[in-house]
């Protein structure tokens, strides 16, 4: 099965910028789509950003439209999540997913995953 790792987390003060990868373990040719999920404690896992590896529209939850930017390197086989302006409501885990079914933004879309990054931001 493909493994993702997600790199790129850290500490960072209110309005830095920070860029997060997510890679493939080994190259796949079956991923259709690949999206940036996070997670905080006490809340459910929020969708953040997604591309289409197929057509390369890329969609993004309201509250990072503006401020985040997911692409994806010309091999294919890194996607990266750039977060500007960062606020502190952005600090959580942060996991990357890929699926073979569609781009998406309900979890259950998505059959493989990281183990996830840390991002903090500080006030």
């Amino acid at each position: 099965q493909v493994q993702l790792v997600e790199s790129g987390g850290g500490l960072v003060q209110a309005g830095g910028s920070l860029r997060l990868s997510c890679a493939a373990s080994r190259r796949t040719f079956s991923t259709y789509g690949v999206g940036w999920f996070r997670q905080v404690p006490g809340k459910e896992r929020e969708f953040v950003a997604a591309i289409s590896l197929s057509s390369g529209s890329t969609y993004y939850t309201d509250s990072v439209k503006g401020r985040f930017t997911i692409s994806r390197d010309n091999a294919e086989d890194t996607v990266h999540l750039q977060m500007n302006s960062l606020k502190p409501e952005d600090t959580a885990v942060y996991y990357c997913a890929a699926t073979t079914r569609y781009t998406s933004d309900y979890a259950g879309a998505y059959g493989y995953w990281g183990q996830g990054t840390q991002v903090t931001v500080s006030s």
